[in-house]
């Protein structure tokens, strides 16, 4: 059975005031539910450790490929047998960590700057980082009747999906590298930020109440569907093009009560990104699967095609990039003194990957003493 979870500080988010946005509450007060359809994966055979379920938090986005395949496939469930999952889907990685501190969730997809801030404003004590999942996926797409070069971004009114994600750190980071101000907290400056959930994006856009957007997809390919165009893929400002988007975390006090349960899940996590690679079209018909039946729609064609292969899956955290993401964080305004060691713990990870013949991934000196 399953042991009592206290909860933990909930103001630990991603900064002392950063909201829970409503959007994404659900029947569990913190991510929406996933959406019951008859064809879900059903949990049979002897339970992993004799765990009831594991309460697992993820996007809906194509940056979390790995959850939407493995969920839909049932790959992570076979490897987790009579224990069953139960999902969340969450807008933006503030909410999700926002569940994992109040213990509403055990693991959870999610993007390094909420992981960052999470484990820094709880002293290193709420989580730990125990995989990669995916790199790049994200890109500025600007209306071009409104903005036609980088160098026109001041005065314009660029949304983000949350006060705090990766996404909203990266472009203030970017932002004040071009020497323009933007107020953190309010979004005010020499550019307004706007934060708006991901679904809700699009058809401001489409109104013209955002010249832009700093998105992940398939957000940003359905802005360019709908006329927009990329004027910069975040991959560009990255060595090798390669930069964290979606890593994993658990609760540590799930991981030291239950780790036979994390190393199902990761198997089931890396067996997902081996069918992913072996199967792209599968892959990619099963991500729209998971989406509609997540959100009530699919994708079409001209957005799913070039968000799907816009986006890297792997298992290596690109930890060394992680150190770059915290630096981000602090330039932004949203972090002081970013607490990185410790943060990840790969064991169990290399573990997986040693039985199935696949080189081991590295911290880059950040793992857990």
């Amino acid at each position: 059975m399953r042991a009592n979870r206290p909860s933990l500080r909930r103001s630990i988010a991603a900064a002392a005031a950063l909201p829970l946005l409503i959007g994404v509450l659900g029947a569990c007060g913190y991510g929406s539910e996933a959406e019951k359809d008859r064809t879900a994966p059903v949990a049979k055979g002897e339970k992993v450790g004799g765990v009831d379920e594991v309460r697992i938090g993820y996007f809906a986005n194509v940056t979390h490929a790995t959850a939407l395949v493995g969920l839909q496939e049932g790959l992570i469930q076979k490897e987790l047998g009579g224990t069953k999952v139960k999902p969340q889907v969450f807008n933006a990685g503030p909410s999700e960590i926002e569940a994992m501190n109040a213990g509403a969730i055990d693991i959870g997809w999610i993007g390094p700057s909420p992981s960052i801030n999470g484990y820094t404003k709880s002293k290193g004590e709420n989580l730990r980082i125990i995989s990669g999942s995916a790199s790049g996926g994200v890109s500025l797409v600007v209306n071009p009747k409104k903005i036609k070069s980088l160098g026109e971004l001041k005065g314009k009114r660029i949304a983000t999906p949350q006060l705090g994600n990766t996404q909203d750190v990266a472009l203030l980071n970017y932002l004040s590298t071009k020497g323009l101000k933007v107020d953190a907290d309010t979004g005010k400056g020499d550019v307004t930020v706007l934060r708006q959930e991901n679904k809700v994006i699009p058809a401001s856009f489409q109104s013209g109440a955002l010249d832009g957007a700093w998105v992940p997809e398939p957000t940003a390919s359905k802005l360019v569907a709908d006329g927009g165009k990329v004027l910069l893929d975040e991959k560009k400002l990255w060595r090798d093009d390669k930069f964290v988007i979606t890593n994993v975390i658990v609760s540590q006090k799930f991981l030291k009560e239950h780790p036979d349960v994390v190393e199902a899940f990761l198997r089931g996590s890396v067996k997902t990104n081996d069918w992913i690679k072996a199967n792209p079209d599968k892959a990619k018909a099963s991500v729209n699967a998971k989406l509609k039946a997540d959100s009530g729609k699919e994708l079409p064609a001209k957005v799913l095609d070039p968000a799907f292969d816009n986006v890297d899956i792997l298992n290596d955290p690109l930890a060394s990039t992680l150190r770059d993401e915290a630096d981000h964080a602090v330039k932004a305004g949203l972090l002081k003194g970013p607490l990185l060691d410790g943060i990840y713990d790969l064991t169990l990870l290399n573990k997986v990957l040693k039985a199935e013949k696949q080189p081991a991934v590295e911290d880059a000196g950040l793992g857990a003493k």
